[in-house]
């Protein structure tokens, strides 16, 4: 069973990457606009696509959140997270010095910067272990199943 702290970063990951999907996928002109960038057809189909991309990884996060991560439990799902964030918070943090009146950026800079460190964490940790089986030892219990 993944620790609460698998399913909790998990979780957190697929919301955010669900709601970046969604706005790029459903919203490039409004986007863009938010964003104080001119509205032009290459911009919008790029943030489509990019868009796609986060979907497909809000549904691997929420799809992979009971499963467990940490040390070489789940690996690929980690670094390819963990790639995305750190990459992702470094981009909009270069972005944002370099254009600081897009400010309106900063809160989805921290918050994958977060999940960058979240996704580091759980990369060097290992998972937690059940110390002991369930009272009344034997193969049912380990299995979590009642003693007859």
């Amino acid at each position: 069973m993944p620790s609460s702290y698998s399913r909790v970063l998990m979780s957190i990951s697929a919301a955010v990457l669900a709601a970046v999907g969604l706005a790029g996928s459903f919203l490039p002109r409004e986007s863009l606009r938010w964003l104080g960038s001119p509205p032009s057809v290459p911009l919008e189909l790029m943030l489509q696509v990019l868009g796609a991309l986060s979907l497909g990884f809000a549904m691997l996060d929420w799809m992979a959140r009971h499963t467990v991560i940490g040390g070489i439990y789940g690996r690929p799902v980690v670094v390819g997270n963990l790639l995305h964030f750190a990459s992702g918070a470094l981009a909009l943090a270069k972005g944002l010095l370099r254009v600081p009146e897009a400010r309106l950026l900063w809160p989805l800079a921290l918050v994958y910067a977060a999940l960058a460190l979240g996704f580091a964490v759980a990369m060097f940790r290992h998972p937690a272990r059940r110390t002991a089986p369930p009272s009344g030892g034997g193969a049912e219990a380990a299995r979590g199943e009642p003693a007859a």
